[in-house]
């Protein structure tokens, strides 16, 4: 860049470097995904308790779908959306929706707005479900081993349960809950995981992250 700089009314002309300056700007939002595996794991373990046979069918497990499962996890969805993050708004607001038309399957009968879903009908949910799942278990490979566990065994979980409405084999659906409950359990885990890492500045709970 250059200037005229008038020295005893004599003008002389000088070239100043012209210098660059980098901004930095910083993402302000915390990370929302502990947030969405909590919600997703603890409603999973209670759904799957059930399923295992160990309780019934009740409003805690219906609230738990609408408010943690479902809407918690939308909002994480949200937010991985702010932060740039493709896969974490597709879980996440996935999933969440899933859990809010699962609890509109189970209730929306009882209200009489709408037939039940026959057992050929939840076949098909529960296996489009486990198709999605096993596509996002691919984008895992690149993310850590905690996630690939998760998405592997959801899938599993989903793949499972539209066997056992296929069969009408309340056996298959036993197993289903208990591999279910392993699902869920490892999805807190990783969420735990990333409160705590990131609390203590350092690897507490290990996710066997995948170095690219």
């Amino acid at each position: 860049m250059t200037y005229i700089v008038i020295t005893n009314n004599n003008p002389k002309f000088m070239t100043i470097p012209e210098t660059t300056t980098t901004v930095v700007v910083k993402d302000g939002h915390a990370n929302p995904a502990p947030l969405g595996l909590c919600a997703f794991g603890l409603t999973t373990v209670l759904l799957n308790i059930h399923n295992a046979g160990i309780t019934e069918m009740s409003s805690m497990i219906l609230a738990m779908g609408i408010f943690y499962g479902g809407l918690a996890q939308v909002v994480a969805g949200i937010i991985e959306a702010r932060k740039n993050n493709t896969f974490g708004l597709t879980a996440f607001t996935s999933y969440g929706f899933f859990w809010l038309t699962l609890v509109c399957l189970i209730v929306m009968p009882k209200l009489g707005w709408a037939p039940a879903a026959s057992n050929e009908s939840m076949t098909a949910y529960l296996s489009i479900w486990g198709v999605f799942t096993l596509f996002l278990f691919f984008g895992t490979l690149r993310l850590s081993r905690a996630l690939q566990f998760i998405f592997a065994s959801l899938a599993l979980l989903f793949f499972l349960l539209a066997i056992s409405h296929a069969t009408q084999n309340e056996y298959i659906e036993h197993i289903a809950g208990y591999e279910g409950i392993i699902c869920g359990a490892s999805a807190i885990y990783t969420g735990m995981a990333g409160v705590l890492n990131e609390v203590y500045g350092k690897t507490v709970l290990p996710v066997g992250i995948v170095k690219t």
